[in-house]
């Protein structure tokens, strides 16, 4: 496991995490039960300001730190503080389920079905059950896009918005022991009449194309994780899996095969662009968690995991080669220039690349994907701000007046967020490559024996 790598590297990164943990902790308001601000400028104290819309959601709200509290507990035993954190967490979540009507996987009822059973709390099955009277025959209701840029009651296909992350959550449970059969098939159903054919295979845009009105052009597609067809793809090559049910596998390797035709493989890489068609004036392409790479790799291993051999002439493990191979030599985690890689949160930055890269070297022992990941821990642990017990991450915006943002609090891109990877890559190097794994609702199959399996 690296023999290069001297003690004291290896010891920041536990120190550090806590230093984080500690600033989140000290940003944890109460009204209503526990909320954190998204971010926290210097001029607000802790105990200021109203709770955000999205207070109970896993990317920038309460839902968030649930997953911190995970981590923590498979490297050392709860504080009273921490203790009392998530049974506030818990009880708050579970006291909205019944008047939720946000459906996603960021901020909604799939946020809480995740964070509910990271902390093993009970009221997944209230989760469940509410996202099934919610159920329309084409979806779940959504509070993102609305006219004029598309119809009335248009639907999405997402994993992190739409009806994929309602599959996923729907997984997870089913998985943790909740009866959530009937909500899996359902949205399964409901992504497979969605799916667009086009040669070759088919994609899953986030909107479908019937919301567009009359004289809107086709929405930019963005086929990678968050938004497109990666994530949809992976959501049913699981589902297949776990409901027996061979038409999705079969949905899930075409989509898989139009992403490889989109994407550049020269070098002995994939990767799929930002943006079809390309947007003027952003980043044609990406290689984090949400629209790069990294998180594309987890629908080769979900189409591995469900007994696919080969997709568009190789294996589904090549294919994640491939990727990894991509985000490796891609030049993060450095800035090379303004607007590349000023992120180092979990949804399009450093510690999001890191998780993706320790469940490639648990899963398979490819020691090039643990000295990437723990080269990504050095860097996130050099750009901390320490201040005192405390120490938080402050992300660049190239275009904007002030370019250094205030640092962000939560899971996907905040504090929270780079915390968990930090006390992950510092348990891995305590315990080694069986290290056990925290089990999270978008990750579960990337590490063999993550989380509990239904016969």
């Amino acid at each position: 496991m690296e023999p290069d790598r001297t003690d004291r590297d290896r010891a920041t990164y536990t120190p550090t995490a806590e230093a984080a943990w500690r600033w989140v902790l000290d940003q944890v308001r109460w009204d209503d039960g526990p909320w954190v601000p998204t971010v926290v400028p210097a001029s607000e104290p802790p105990g200021r300001g109203a709770a955000p819309d999205d207070r109970d959601g896993l990317h920038s709200g309460i839902g968030g730190p649930a997953h911190v509290l995970a981590e923590i507990r498979l490297g050392r035993p709860w504080t009273e503080e921490e203790s009392g954190l998530a049974a506030g967490i818990a009880a708050r979540l579970r006291d909205t389920i019944a008047t939720s009507v946000d459906c996603t996987y960021f901020d909604g009822l799939v946020s809480t079905i995740g964070a509910l059973t990271a902390l093993d709390a009970p009221g997944v099955d209230e989760a469940v059950a509410r996202l099934l009277e919610l159920a329309a025959p084409d979806g779940w209701p959504q509070q993102v896009v609305a006219p004029p840029s598309s119809l009335p009651g248009a639907r999405l296909n997402d994993v992190t918005l739409g009806t994929g992350g309602v599959l996923l959550g729907a997984l997870w449970a089913r998985r943790c022991g909740v009866e959530a059969t009937a909500l899996a098939t359902r949205a399964a159903d409901v992504l497979l009449a969605e799916g667009e054919s086009v040669n070759p295979g088919i994609r899953w845009r986030i909107v479908p194309l019937r919301f567009r009105g009359p004289g809107l052009e086709p929405p930019t597609d963005m086929p990678n994780w968050s938004h497109g067809t990666a994530g949809v793809a992976a959501a049913l090559a699981l589902a297949g899996r776990e409901l027996d049910r061979p038409d999705l596998v079969d949905a899930a390797r075409s989509g898989a095969e139009h992403l490889i035709s989109l994407a550049d493989r020269t070098g002995g890489g994939l990767l799929v662009p930002r943006y079809v068609p390309p947007i003027v004036g952003e980043d044609p392409v990406s290689f984090g968690w949400c629209h790069g790479a990294a998180g594309t790799s987890n629908l080769f291993v979900a189409l591995d995991a469900a007994g696919v051999t080969e997709v568009a002439g190789a294996a589904p493990t090549e294919w994640h080669r491939r990727c990894l191979h991509t985000v490796r030599t891609s030049g993060i985690p450095e800035r090379l220039r303004p607007g590349f890689w000023d992120n180092d949160g979990r949804c399009c930055g450093t510690a999001g690349v890191g998780d993706v890269l320790l469940d490639a070297w648990q899963r398979s022992g490819d020691e090039e994907a643990l000295r990437f990941a723990l080269g990504l821990a050095d860097a996130l642990v050099a750009r901390a701000v320490v201040e005192g017990p405390h120490a938080y991450w402050r992300f660049v915006d190239h275009t904007a007046e002030e370019p250094l943002l205030p640092p962000g609090v939560g899971w996907m891109q905040g504090a929270a967020g780079i915390a968990g990877y930090l006390f992950r890559a510092g348990r891995l190097l305590r315990l080694g490559r069986d290290a056990p794994v925290a089990a999270r609702l978008d990750t579960w199959w990337g590490v063999p024996g993550r989380g509990a399996v239904v016969d």
